[in-house]
């Protein structure tokens, strides 16, 4: 009895190396990616499936904000960085952090995509609209109420993510005209944790990516705030890297968000 139980267990777990083993096989190699909040929900998860299926290199998707991936790149910790942001303006975004990037030669830049900063809105308010002014009052903290842009008499919450500074980067350029975003404003930290915090904050407004609107949020009309999708290297590509860049521009448009 004992030794059948032993060679049961012996069984089962030879049987779990071997699944292991081949588990690990699978994968020809892993491309690491450091990505930002509009690569990685409109590009990056709408085609990791496909691009894993057909070419058989893991796409290992670090959302930690194009600030932090440049710097894992620049320390070669990654393969390339995307970002919804312009190479020189993503300089300029590493010279504001604090982190300056001093041979700028080394890297090599794609425009991979397009995306539209959308503003959230919780679903409590029902405005439709909010122009260039109304956005730069509530982003400011000058309105403090949804009274003042038109909306029910209701606090404004505006919640900010520490990992998206590329987004905010942008709409502080393009709608407040670099305008400091209010200090009251609640932080979060990724695209995915902003939207969230708007759901469930009665009042609240963040920023997001074209891709996560839908029926958990309000996204009324607002000026078209479009920024380029950058995939940046240091050096030349690797040849993980040059497949991704192919299956973007080709059979990878079917599934990404335009």
């Amino acid at each position: 009895m004992v030794k059948s139980s032993l060679r049961y267990m012996f069984k089962i777990i030879v049987t779990a190396i071997f699944v292991l083993g081949v588990g690990a096989s699978c994968w020809a190699e892993e491309l690491k990616i450091g990505a930002g909040a509009a690569a990685t929900e409109n590009i990056l998860k709408k085609i990791k499936f496909p691009f894993e299926r057909d070419t058989g290199i893991k796409l290992d998707i670090i959302d930690s904000g194009p600030v932090q991936a440049m710097k894992d790149l620049n320390a070669g910790k990654i393969h390339c960085a995307i970002g919804g942001v312009g190479f020189v303006e993503w300089m300029e975004l590493m010279e504001k952090s604090g982190s300056p990037i001093p041979d700028k030669s080394v890297y090599k830049d794609w425009v991979i995509g397009e995306d539209k900063i959308k503003v959230l809105v919780n679903t409590d308010i029902k405005i439709t609209t909010l122009s260039k002014e109304q956005l730069t009052a509530i982003f400011t903290g000058k309105s403090t109420n949804w009274s003042q842009v038109g909306g029910p008499d209701k606090p404004i919450v505006v919640v900010l993510g520490s990992q998206i500074p590329g987004t905010q980067s942008v709409f502080r350029q393009k709608v407040m005209e670099n305008a400091a975003f209010t200090k009251n404003a609640m932080m979060g930290t990724t695209a995915e944790d902003v939207k969230s915090r708007v759901i469930w904050n009665s009042g609240g407004i963040g920023l997001g990516t074209l891709s996560q609107v839908d029926y958990q949020v309000n996204s009324p009309a607002t000026p078209t705030i479009a920024r380029p999708i950058t995939l940046i290297t240091k050096g030349a590509p690797s040849e993980a890297v040059k497949k991704l860049l192919d299956f973007i521009n080709g059979q990878g448009q079917q599934y990404i968000i335009k």
